[in-house]
């Protein structure tokens, strides 16, 4: 009897054991590094301060805000030292690492001797950066105009082509995000970010979203479109087409395949520019090409980008042929801080991190496995309607109904504290505030990969 009960209690220890390792967290990959202890403000008390001081506009993730203070490479750590996998990078924009120290090196050099002059001199930084940007660009794109950011490069790439071809008609697609500046915020096709103000001479085209869009991944509907936008929305005649290769904030939106080159050529027909908005999809994240554009096979007459740019720094850039440049010659055009030297020699330090340490190749190989291991976790969870996107750009959108594509609005939010509870980060987004938005930096590795989906796995297992 004794001997029974004893080999009955084994058993039951070591159900118990085998329980505890079914449900124990996801273990994150080691790393080297130990952050400096922090003598800050609490997370509440800062929360304060934001409350009072701050925009009532600004939102944050979380039921419990985080306060990061501290980050290095693929990883932030908290008030308290924890630290956390960065699967969004700050909305695509830290490419190279958190604090790499290339980039830091650069910047902190730079700041010893020179923080800012003005372009009205000479200086080496703002030269060097735009050569190395535009040995990156195809064809005669090689005239950069820097500025501050994403919507500042839009805004001017817009009112360049309206400049150029002294039309004022604009194509954008409806689902799109160009930025929150008047011009931009015209051409931007969803109403949570627009405001009731003047926004003239924008036309937005049915999108070419192969999961959610009208004619499914058929390119052809979508391209005659927009020709028919130009027959009868326009005097036939158009200043220019904008479009991301991925749309980033509409929730990772891949555009139909062939698309691109059906659209830019009845643009052109019209008289119209394309304007590639990279953004986002821009500096090595998509991994296969350099440039999201040059996945769909064109080459767009204005080119825009932010975010990667300067890997956190504030720092965003158009360019273009020189014939097209000609056009801000008519007036004066200035920036005051375009092309900064601390910016720019920050920027050109990210661009040399890229090619020496292969980060677009990583993005291609750690991507794919990446997007192949979230499929099998599409196979597994109903709830994973949709995965979509390339390299560090990749979208996992959430629906109660897969037959019906109802968003999952409250089960995604309820998911992403769950990952943060096991340290991981990550965005969302879409229209409907029901995709996974996965950004990482473009160091990510495989381990870090695996990682991520089994939090993922285990977050979907607790809806």
């Amino acid at each position: 009897m004794q001997g029974g009960r004893i080999a009955r209690r084994g058993l039951s220890r070591l159900a118990a054991a085998v329980e505890t390792a079914a449900v124990a967290p996801p273990r994150m990959p080691d790393f080297n590094h130990v952050p400096l202890p922090y003598d800050g403000p609490s997370a509440a008390e800062i929360a304060r301060k934001r409350a009072e001081f701050l925009s009532p506009s600004l939102f944050h993730f979380y039921s419990k805000p985080l306060n990061i203070v501290e980050g290095k490479m693929q990883y932030l750590f908290d008030e308290r030292g924890r630290r956390y996998l960065d699967a969004f990078a700050g909305i695509a924009t830290v490419c190279c690492g958190h604090c790499h120290p290339d980039v830091v090196g650069a910047i902190a050099a730079q700041a010893g001797r020179l923080q800012h002059s003005t372009v009205l001199y000479l200086n080496h930084a703002i030269a060097d950066f735009a050569e190395a940007l535009a040995s990156k660009m195809p064809g005669d794109l090689k005239v950069v105009f820097f500025t501050n950011s994403g919507t500042e490069a839009n805004e001017l790439a817009i009112m360049m082509a309206r400049l150029y071809t002294g039309s004022h008609d604009i194509i954008s697609l409806r689902n799109s995000y160009h930025g929150n500046a008047a011009g931009t915020m015209g051409a931007t096709a969803q109403k949570n970010w627009k405001f009731s103000v003047v926004q003239s001479g924008v036309h937005h085209a049915v999108n070419p979203d192969p999961y959610r869009g009208a004619f499914g991944s058929d390119a052809e509907k979508y391209a005659r479109d927009v020709q028919e936008i130009i027959e009868f929305g326009t005097t036939g005649q158009v200043a220019g087409f904008i479009s991301e290769a991925i749309q980033g904030v509409g929730g990772i939106v891949e555009l139909s395949p062939g698309y691109l080159p059906l659209a830019y050529e009845a643009v052109r027909s019209a008289g119209g520019l394309c304007i590639a908005d990279e953004v986002q999809a821009g500096f090595a994240r998509v991994g296969s090409h350099f440039w999201g554009f040059e996945t769909h096979g064109v080459v767009p007459d204005i080119v825009t980008m932010a975010k990667g740019i300067g890997n956190g720094i504030p720092l965003g850039a158009v360019v273009t042929t020189p014939e097209i440049a000609q056009v801000l010659t008519r007036r004066c055009y200035f920036n005051t801080f375009g092309g900064n030297p601390l910016c720019t020699a920050g920027g050109l330090a990210v661009l040399r991190v890229l090619e020496k340490e292969g980060l677009q190749a990583n993005a291609h190989a750690v991507g794919s496995y990446l997007k192949d291991r979230l499929r099998a976790l599409q196979d597994k969870h109903e709830i994973i309607g949709d995965v979509r996107g390339t390299g560090f750009m990749l979208g996992v959108e959430l629906v109660t109904d897969r037959q019906l594509k109802t968003p999952a609005k409250d089960e995604i939010c309820r998911a992403m504290e769950h990952m943060k509870e096991m340290g991981v980060l990550v965005g969302k987004g879409g229209f409907y505030g029901n995709v996974f938005r996965i950004t990482p930096p473009l160091c990510f590795t495989k381990e870090d990969a695996d990682f991520f989906v089994a939090v993922m796995d285990s977050a979907l297992s607790k809806l």
